[in-house]
């Protein structure tokens, strides 16, 4: 075999590479036994046609195809070895020179792997997120588990106000004629959830048990169904029955109702406090990582990104994300008939930040090699061992999935990640956000 490689570009190549007559023949003969099972020539049993006459009937040509695609994964990989430069994605094969009795003469374009010019990656200034509890987020935090331990109980003559649950018919129209799906009966919503289409909630405020409403509202630019988007539309409500919450007393007894852990009300007031603080404490952690990351990937000189990578990357996480499903029981095709999305929708909702990603991780693999980190065998032990208990396995059979390669480039990424933000200095005023605490999303 020869080799020769010439660079294009800042991320491309051009490699040519010969494949020896012995290799071409043992493929042609691999072809040849493996299709000649299903030809019929006049005087041959079936599968007993000579290759020398299926050559004069047919033409040696017609197995070059299939014995390149037999041959050519081997003979390429050969021929990278002898590149210095670092090929990813797959290779785009420009041309052939295929005659009969030669070796075979194939020129490829690849793509390269970017080199990565690193800024600072190191003490970082980074921006000082507060992790503070105070005794107002934790009083916040037991009013949120008081509702939602509260009680509906029927409001009898008073009406209908925020907060409270209404129990309705109701119907709609637009034009003049009931569309699908604006109907229901005896639906129970509450007032201020904003679960109905804006304006909807709002025109039962201060309806009474019995009485019917003319709702009037304008469905959004941007709702789901077509046909409906920006249209007027008109409901006749009745409402059956209005509900007020009735929320249980702060004491001890229902501290035991929301935590079985606990016997008083400040007990469970301490509990949550810690939890607080391991919430807040984590969020503003991931907060610092997130950021020392990305200034020192804004740091760094990349040229431009190989699309291959950016397209390997896509198809990484969809993988990911199929995994994930199938460990919940859920196959793609269900995932796609629940949330009436399509594999090309998901495709396209992680080519979003593909790129961004293989930004991140070009950069911090040029911090393992400029920093000389690696895996040790103790740290390849303990990951073998931690994979196989989040995801249920043995020991044995993550060894057999995971190859020694991935498993040490993965240890020394994250190493990579650990030297970025334990150096980074938090030293810079936060933007003004919310910080979403556990108790929020639990209310979403």
């Amino acid at each position: 075999m020869t080799v020769n490689f010439e660079k294009t570009g800042s991320i491309t190549g051009e490699l040519k590479f010969t494949i020896d007559r012995e290799v071409v023949e043992k493929g042609l003969n691999k072809t040849f036994n493996q299709v000649k099972g299903s030809l019929q020539v006049p005087g041959f049993r079936k599968g007993r046609v000579p290759r020398k006459l299926f050559n004069q009937m047919y033409g040696e040509e017609s197995l070059y195809e299939d014995t390149l695609n037999d041959i050519f994964p081997t003979a390429y990989s050969e021929a990278l070895e002898e590149v210095e430069e670092e090929v990813v994605g797959q290779p785009s094969i420009k041309d052939i020179s295929w005659e009969p009795g030669k070796d075979w003469e194939l020129e490829v374009e690849v793509s390269l792997k970017p080199e990565v010019k690193l800024g600072q990656y190191k003490d970082l200034e980074v921006t000082k997120y507060d992790r503070e509890v105070t005794d107002e987020d934790v009083e916040e935090s037991l009013e949120n588990r008081r509702t939602q331990f509260a009680e509906l109980v029927i409001k009898e003559d008073a009406p209908a106000e925020e907060g409270d649950t209404v129990v309705i018919d109701y119907e709609g129209s637009v034009d003049g004629e009931v569309f699908e799906g604006g109907s229901a009966t005896n639906y129970s919503l509450e007032l201020g959830s904003d679960s109905f289409i804006p304006g909807f909630e709002e025109q039962l405020i201060g309806a009474e048990t019995g009485s019917e409403v003319e709702v009037k509202v304008t469905f959004p630019e941007d709702y789901h169904a077509e046909d409906l988007a920006g249209k007027e539309a008109v409901f006749n409500v009745t409402v059956h029955e209005i509900k007020a919450k009735e929320l249980p007393e702060l004491d001890d007894e229902f501290a035991k109702d929301v935590d079985d852990e606990v016997e008083t009300i400040d007990e469970l007031r301490g509990k949550i406090r810690e939890e607080l603080e391991t919430t807040r404490k984590q969020y503003a952690d991931e907060a610092r990582d997130e950021e020392a990351i990305r200034k020192a990937v804004e740091n760094a000189e990349i040229p431009e990104i190989p699309y291959d990578m950016t397209h390997e990357e896509v198809h990484r996480q969809m993988d990911m994300f199929y995994n994930n499903l199938q460990q919940q029981g859920m196959t793609p095709e269900m995932y796609f008939n629940i949330t009436q999305t399509s594999e090309a929708d998901l495709h396209d909702q992680f080519e979003v930040g593909a790129e961004d990603s293989v930004r991140t991780n070009l950069v911090i693999e040029a911090i393992v090699e400029a920093e000389g980190l690696a895996a040790t065998e103790e740290e390849q032990e303990k990951e073998i061992n931690e994979l196989a208990e989040q995801y249920n396995l043995s020991v044995e059979q993550v060894r057999e999935v995971l190859s020694p390669e991935l498993l040490t480039r993965d240890i020394a990424m994250k190493k990579a990640v650990d030297l970025i933000s334990s150096s980074a200095k938090e030293v810079l005023e936060p933007v003004e956000e919310e910080v979403e605490t556990e108790e929020d999303s639990t209310e979403e």
